[in-house]
């Protein structure tokens, strides 16, 4: 997994939660969607603000703390306004209970 960011071990990331990381300088929200791991850029494409505090629902949907925009984190399509361009996502993986994030954004 050489080509892989190691990001975090999975039982650091409990269902239903967002964590920042930092993979090469690249600031990276992690989520837990009932046992399924997403990665998404961590940034509002609003106004730039860490996404990773923002509210996560049951459904997928990830709320920027600071306006309200959201998010699906399985495509990171902006939902709602006032955020209209959508996130990068990155590929994700787990091996023997680590979590990686593949460093080039998802097309």
């Amino acid at each position: 997994m050489s080509d892989w960011w190691e990001v975090a071990r999975a039982e650091e990331i409990p269902p239903g939660t967002v964590v920042q990381v930092d993979a090469d300088d690249t600031p990276i929200a992690v989520v837990n969607l009932d046992g399924t791991f997403f990665a998404l850029s961590n940034i509002c494409t609003h106004m730039q603000v860490e996404l990773h505090d923002g509210e996560l629902d049951p459904e997928g949907e990830l709320e920027c703390p600071a306006h309200g925009a959201r998010f699906d984190v399985r495509t990171g399509e902006a939902l709602t306004p006032p955020a209209f361009e959508g996130l990068d996502t990155y590929p994700v993986q787990v091996a023997d209970g680590t979590v990686y994030v593949h460093p080039e954004p998802a097309d």
